[in-house]
């Protein structure tokens, strides 16, 4: 068995593992707010530590849950990965599942991660051009919210045009994210 100690995560790392590493760092959108809107808290997950870790929670009817974007990802890492709620310990994504399988290649899944980045892009681009600009908020509550402002016909052409290319965008990612990302 391959080991080592790997320096992003400060744990000991396995063949199996060297995927996470590899992978995750450059996707994060099980963090960002592009796959999910948030995440519930388990049984066995202490609210108070997290909350002194930085994580920002909120009452999801009985439930405590913490709203993605997480405020403890950088953008590339989570900030407090050692720990981290049972959630985030647990998900593994569809293509990192392909990768651990043997069905899917880092160099592959590397390619699918920046076309998934890409398409988020996209959309992120539009819901900010249209109007959302609260980037503390998950990609799909922002989309709802530009979806849910009517359509003024008599707008420019061009908003009205971005509208459809939003909407377009969005299908495009939504089927791209369900068919690689979602288990």
């Amino acid at each position: 068995m391959f080991i080592r100690i790997h320096p992003w995560f400060n744990l000991v790392v396995t063949r199996n593992n060297d995927a996470i590493a590899r992978l995750c760092p450059a996707c994060g959108l099980c963090c960002n707010g592009v796959l999910f809107g948030d995440v519930e808290l388990q049984r066995g997950d202490d609210a108070k530590q997290l909350a002194g870790l930085g994580v920002d929670l909120f009452r999801k009817g009985r439930k405590t849950a913490f709203p993605q974007p997480c405020s403890c990802f950088d953008g590339r890492l989570c900030g407090i990965y050692a720990d981290r709620p049972k959630q985030c310990r647990a998900f593994e994504c569809g293509l990192l599942r392909r990768v651990h399988a043997g069905k899917l290649t880092a160099g592959a899944a590397l390619k699918t991660i920046a076309e998934a980045r890409r398409s988020a892009e996209v959309v992120l681009r539009l819901v900010r051009e249209l109007g959302s600009a609260d980037e503390a908020k998950p990609l799909n509550q922002r989309y709802a919210e530009v979806a849910a402002q009517p359509i003024d016909m008599s707008a420019s052409t061009a908003e009205v045009e971005r509208r459809g290319e939003l909407m377009m965008a969005v299908a495009k990612l939504v089927q791209f994210l369900e068919r690689n990302f979602r288990t």
